[in-house]
């Protein structure tokens, strides 16, 4: 489980990308970068880093379920995501 500092941080870069987002895209097109290095560096979703929704660790994220590899298998196990089942051959 990640610090709650370390989850509150990431929300915030992801405001801040979407907030910035429309703005980067149009200094980019006219290639001015010099205005580009004003904005706050967590703007940049290049910071950003996938994590879990429920847990917030950073490893083992898996996209298409937007959840970590231990959350999923967690919640597989009990049944809660729906059209996954226990491989058995």
């Amino acid at each position: 489980m990640a610090k709650e500092s370390v989850k509150a941080r990431q929300l915030k870069r992801e405001k801040l990308v979407e907030k910035y987002a429309k703005k980067r895209a149009e200094l980019k097109a006219a290639g001015d970068y010099e205005a580009l290095d004003k904005l706050p560096k967590n703007a940049s979703p290049v910071r950003l880093r996938n994590r879990c929704k429920l847990t917030g660790r950073p490893r083992a994220y898996m996209r298409k379920f937007g959840i970590c590899r231990l959350a999923f298998r967690d919640l597989a196990s009990h049944g809660k995501i729906t059209g996954v089942t226990k491989a058995s051959w």
